[in-house]
């Protein structure tokens, strides 16, 4: 690989000097151009540690019980990281699922996103705007059951083998939920052109982005990744033109000493 004057990397089309008089052709960059203005950045945030996950409960409308005193704790966390970095400031609008454990963390997140103007004058606290589009899957007759009542009740269920199957009797299957979060993320990048969205949601939901968003074979056909998403952790993308880019995975680093 040559490298030209300024740090210039030949095909990335990027250095750490003046810009080159001739680019590569944009086909064979390994980095993009600079965003125009008109590109949205939308940080999507997984809740912290909820009731569901420690007490091992489907946790839909019924089964949520909103945040453990942990998950405060790790949200909170990323908030004063966030309120010290000045990194979201003045974001152009909150969102959360409907479900407790998602719009508890971006009730918590809120203070950190307000805009610092002269004479460190806060700017207006953002409301929250809740969607059921960001939702974690829809698990229809299995919410609220434990695990232990689900395969009782509903048997094995192997999305690696067939990820069109739903997940009980009026609940969603792999497929349809991220094909759902796909489109409700295209909408919201459709409403807030050149602004910063944060977006309070799910680990199924970061994971269900990346399949869509990323040129992932078979992402929408059902594709699974099974990442670890930790709670409190910011997944950060760039829309541009129906392009999107991912800038962070899984940021948690600074979110505080409880994970």
């Amino acid at each position: 690989m040559t490298t030209g004057p300024g740090g210039f990397d030949a095909l990335s089309g990027a250095g750490d000097g003046a810009d080159p008089a001739t680019p590569p052709p944009y086909g064979i960059r390994t980095m993009a151009p600079q965003p125009p203005i008109t590109a949205a950045r939308m940080v999507l945030v997984r809740h912290g540690e909820a009731v569901c996950n420690v007490s091992g409960v489907c946790g839909g409308p019924l089964g949520c019980q909103g945040l453990t005193e942990r998950g405060h704790l790790q949200v909170e966390g990323l908030r004063d990281r966030l309120a010290a970095s000045g990194e979201l400031a003045g974001a152009d609008a909150l969102y959360a699922s409907v479900l407790p454990q998602a719009v508890e963390t971006a009730e918590l997140l809120a203070p950190a996103l307000r805009s610092v103007g002269p004479g460190s004058k806060l700017g207006p606290p953002l409301d929250v705007v809740s969607e059921c589009g960001l939702c974690e899957l829809h698990p229809g007759d299995a919410d609220g059951l434990s695990w232990s009542e689900f395969t009782a009740r509903f048997g094995a269920l192997d999305w690696d083998d067939d990820p069109g199957q739903p997940i009980a009797p009026g609940g969603e299957s792999w497929t349809g939920f991220v094909n759902r979060v796909s489109a409700s993320l295209d909408k919201l990048a459709v409403d807030h052109p050149g602004q910063l969205v944060v977006v309070a949601c799910h680990a199924g939901v970061i994971e269900a982005s990346l399949l869509a968003k990323l040129p992932i074979a078979n992402g929408l056909d059902g594709a699974r990744l099974q990442l670890r998403t930790a709670h409190a952790s910011m997944t950060t993308w760039e829309v541009d033109n129906d392009r999107w880019r991912l800038l962070a995975y899984n940021d948690s680093a600074a979110a505080g000493p409880v994970r």
